[in-house]
């Protein structure tokens, strides 16, 4: 067995223990989670994360000396990364509000060097008052929109199409009957941005300004709304390679709108993305050096742009069919460029999957098993043409995947 993950479950354990005093009154620690394998299998290599398990899109065609696609090799896995431990925290009013905190971590690791290894996926402290809330710590970027996001058996969670990332937060909530005012300043952890140095929270640091969100939900007899702006700004590089100070800066912003529709008998889901620079949500886009100054070495930098959309249809309970489908599209630059590219996908021109599901669900146990369908239009961008991709090929990968649940 893993050694990290042994250290991090006895880590965990630890750390979670301490804090199960014998409560007084609502005060106390509620232990719970699961213990997940997935079995999944492809029809050609892909662009994943940990080994496969976090599916992006299939790989492009790369061919050998006789025209053979390296890439149109099937492959299979089998892995228990998933397991996760939760404990949700109570105790005594604070500063007129209810107080609670979470603590909840996972096998996934940080990297795929890391796979096994213990991670923090959420840690906060919050606040209830009577129409408002406080959040600090780590939770979901609100682009994830907690009440909606898609169901499937895929960790990807829809992923490249939805918005996927955790992250160092203060949130805000005010609710006002039927309407949730959102607004909230984040960093990077676990999901940073891409540049000169890698994926690495270094450029968001760097520029001195949090992300940026704001997003109004309207809610209703089980139905739910909602409408939200995101606006990040990136530092790059301090020096550049003519070693000049820089603080050359790139500001991008992000649109997103939903809509969940619960009736008795089925659930309707979809939700649209679009903006600049999302690579640290998983989604296509980055940005590019649009120019440089021979001189100094003084970089300036244009946001590559993506579009997205996703629905969801599902019905039934203990036994649930459903189907997702999700397109996105590169939409490219604002304007010509002429350096190197950073970011996710940039010579993607569209990507879209659709995953029909069924799962069984029986006391605290879930089978759920998935067919997913992905196809990529790689090509090959030019940035004399605003990041359009040209010479298009598409390939596509089938997915099947089996998934197991034990609940406490």
């Amino acid at each position: 067995m893993n050694r990290r993950f042994l250290i991090g479950a006895c880590l965990l354990c630890a750390s979670l223990t301490a804090f199960a005093q014998p409560a007084q009154g609502p005060s106390g620690i509620t232990f719970s989670g699961f213990v997940k394998t997935d079995v999944l299998a492809d029809s050609r290599q892909t662009v994943a994360l940990r080994e496969g398990h976090f599916l992006l899109y299939p790989s492009p065609a790369l061919m050998d000396s006789l025209g053979t696609d390296i890439n149109a090799k099937a492959n299979f896995n089998m892995l228990s990364i998933q397991t996760r431990l939760a404990g949700k925290i109570a105790g005594p009013d604070a500063l007129g509000a209810k107080t609670s905190g979470l603590i909840e971590g996972e096998f996934f690791g940080t990297s795929d060097a890391d796979i096994s290894g213990f991670r923090v996926r959420h840690a906060f402290l919050k606040l209830d008052w009577a129409a408002s809330s406080l959040l600090i710590g780590q939770f979901w970027h609100p682009m994830f929109v907690v009440e909606m996001f898609p169901g499937v058996v895929s960790f990807n969670t829809g992923a490249p199409f939805q918005a996927f990332s955790r992250n160092p937060q203060i949130r805000f909530t005010r609710n006002l009957g039927g309407i949730r005012l959102i607004a909230a300043a984040l960093s990077q952890r676990d999901f940073q941005s891409n540049g000169p140095a890698g994926f690495t929270s270094a450029y968001l640091r760097n520029s001195v300004v949090p992300n940026l969100h704001g997003q109004v939900q309207i809610s209703g007899g089980g139905h739910l709304f909602g409408f939200g702006f995101d606006h990040k700004t990136v530092t790059p590089r301090l020096v550049t390679t003519r070693n000049v100070a820089t603080d050359a800066s790139l500001g991008s912003t992000a649109f997103l709108g939903y809509a969940k529709l619960a009736f008795d008998r089925f659930c309707l889901k979809a939700e649209g993305i679009t903006g600049g620079n999302l690579a640290d949500h998983l989604m296509l886009g980055g940005y590019a050096v649009r120019s440089t100054d021979p001189a100094t070495g003084v970089e300036t930098y244009t946001a590559l742009k993506s579009a997205s959309a996703w629905g969801e249809v599902s019905t039934g309970k203990d036994l649930e069919f459903a189907c997702f489908a999700g397109v996105s599209k590169n939409l490219g630059a604002d304007e010509p460029y002429a350096g190197a590219v950073y970011g996710r996908g940039a010579n993607i021109d569209r990507l879209w999957r659709i995953s029909p599901r069924v799962v069984w669900n029986t006391g605290k146990v879930r089978f759920s098993a998935e067919a997913e369908y992905s196809s990529a239009d790689y090509g090959t961008p030019s940035g004399a043409q605003k990041g359009k991709v040209e010479n298009v090929r598409s390939v596509a990968n089938g997915r099947l995947l089996f998934a197991a649940h034990y609940f406490f």
